[in-house]
């Protein structure tokens, strides 16, 4: 159905526990047929310093090459104080620099995210989108993934047990191996 997509999956949070990176782990286990989800950790990523941008340390320098290898991205990030984790807005900016040699440019892109609130991430995506603008990522706008409350749908272990958000990020991923394969044509 599709032709063979590798997508870079990226968690804003650090947490061992996050609902986020156990999102994203789920999603690797629902891609469909002929997509390979890889994930990308972003500990040990230092503060961004536009001093050392032209020097990256090696995290930064793996993150930046595995951008470039992917054929598209899944971000799925938590929203703090109405907005983006700051491990996840370095990760960007390190990745965006030095100005003129952005990993991110021209990458098809879904985002979902998951938050303990009733109303999921939404915010925080909306902020994400805006700074997608100026990186030249393109993000499929629809199906939107909002997961609230998030001790609903994942067991004592982090494992989603929900079939219904099961079937959303089936759905999401589905929509992004479309979008890849549009754009890339």
């Amino acid at each position: 159905m599709y032709k063979a997509i590798n997508i870079l999956g990226i968690a804003g949070s650090l947490r061992r526990q996050s609902y986020n990176r156990s999102a994203l782990r789920a999603a690797q286990q629902l891609a469909p047929e002929g997509v390979t989800l890889n994930i990308f950790e972003l500990d040990g990523i230092p503060g961004f310093n536009e001093d050392d941008e032209k020097n990256p340390p090696a995290k930064v320098v793996e993150l930046k090459k595995q951008i470039r290898a992917a054929d598209a991205l899944l971000i799925v990030k938590p929203e703090y104080n109405y907005s983006i984790p700051g491990v996840l807005k370095n990760a960007i900016d390190w990745a965006s620099r030095p100005y003129g040699d952005s990993a991110w440019s021209g990458k098809p892109a879904a985002i979902m995210g998951v938050s303990i609130g009733t109303i999921g991430t939404a915010r925080v995506q909306y902020h994400l989108r805006q700074i997608f603008v100026f990186l030249n990522v393109f993000p499929i706008n629809q199906p939107e993934v909002m997961i609230g409350n998030a001790s609903e749908p994942f067991d004592a272990q982090g494992s989603l047990t929900d079939e219904k958000t099961e079937e959303y990020i089936r759905k999401l991923l589905q929509s992004l191996a479309e979008w890849t394969n549009r754009i890339s044509a």
